[in-house]
């Protein structure tokens, strides 16, 4: 009966800004379930990043309003991620019943040992995760530092398109609530593992029984590909990208261009897998899930397929969900592991206490 009651939270548009391309989602909560209520994915035109961090504003400000007025939504409240070399996070150990300000007094003083910048340069947030299985005594609590250029860039941004930032979230986490949320198989009580291709970034996302045990990022993605393509086939990077995207490449690139590509992500994957396996004493996972920009390529997916000695499955947050009759359900079947991210951040709105 309290349900009936139960204040409803606005929705947040989770806003996943790529270095190539601006994906959006809209989701509401219906009963047991989710509704996909809008979704855009728009190219930025022009390179507006060096590395992670935004180096110019035009071409990002430009994709984020064609997102906006595809989106078509009243929702003011968004959320956004940050990833690379200058976001940390890490899991210390604490003693218990420590109130805010003693936490906190605690934590600056494990972050100046272990952040690679001083403190008034980066924001800070932790949150205590529970008993540590591993310190007796103790309790785990996840320490999260950005640099504060990566965060006020994207704030500011989210701004200028009229949005009001509620969340910023780190894209591993991200990653990790769209497995939590929507991904079918985790009521079964196995460990999930997920492997995040984008432009840029090789990202590993592990979730266990609503925890993500693991997440680190590798630099590598599919910008060696579109390199490798305007080589071969002589083209513009920008033309191989389009290309690429449209799936308008010549049909030769199959044979041409494909195979090394192939064999270099296979071999990141691989390493980042053992580089999971090490860190946590783990096994080797029996399957993996497959998203991002590399999972929307069918020629890249058959190739991993093969090659992968396990399980590939590609990762469709909206699998399970009721789609708003007005979306085009056939293009997002065709783009929707790459807005995993996006679906991460737009679960938010279904966690008031996080925000």
């Amino acid at each position: 009966m309290k349900s009936l009651f139960k204040k409803k939270m606005p929705p947040i548009v989770g806003v996943d800004i790529g270095t190539r391309q601006i994906k959006a989602v809209i989701l509401e909560q219906s009963g047991d379930g989710y509704v996909l209520q809008a979704y855009a994915c728009e190219p930025i035109m022009k390179s507006a990043f060096q590395e992670r961090e935004i180096k110019d504003y035009e071409p990002l400000s430009v994709a984020l309003k064609k997102v906006k007025k595809v989106l078509n939504a009243k929702a003011k409240q968004a959320a956004v991620a940050v990833a690379g070399s200058s976001v940390i996070s890490k899991v210390v150990y604490m003693a218990p019943e420590q109130n805010d300000f003693e936490m906190e007094s605690q934590i600056e003083i494990e972050a100046d040992s272990l952040i690679p910048y001083p403190l008034e340069e980066v924001y800070l947030d932790f949150e205590e995760l529970g008993e540590s299985a591993t310190h007796t005594g103790k309790v785990d609590v996840l320490l999260t530092a950005a640099h504060k250029d990566q965060v006020d860039a994207r704030l500011l941004l989210i701004r200028e398109a009229n949005y009001e930032p509620k969340v910023v979230d780190v894209e591993g986490y991200a990653l990790g609530n769209a497995i939590d949320f929507f991904h079918p198989g985790v009521d079964e009580g196995s460990r999930v593992c997920c492997i995040n291709v984008g432009a840029s970034l090789l990202q590993v996302c592990v979730w266990d029984n609503g925890n993500i045990v693991y997440s680190k990022e590798h630099n590598f993605g599919l910008n060696a590909l579109i390199s490798d393509l305007a080589a071969i086939h002589m083209l513009e990077r920008d033309e191989a990208e389009r290309q690429l995207l449209d799936h308008s490449l010549p049909a030769s690139w199959v044979e041409d261009t494909l195979p090394l590509f192939a064999a270099n992500l296979l071999q990141n994957i691989n390493r980042a897998l053992q580089m999971y396996m090490t860190t946590l004493q783990a096994e080797r996972p029996q399957k993996l899930l497959l998203s991002g920009g590399a999972a929307v390529l069918p020629p890249l997916v058959e190739t991993l397929q093969h090659d992968l000695d396990m399980e590939l499955e590609i990762f469709n947050p909206f699998a399970n969900m009721t789609i708003n009759p007005k979306l085009d359900a056939e293009h997002l079947t065709t783009i929707a592991p790459q807005l995993a991210i996006a679906a991460g951040l737009a679960s938010r709105s279904f966690t008031p206490w996080h925000i």
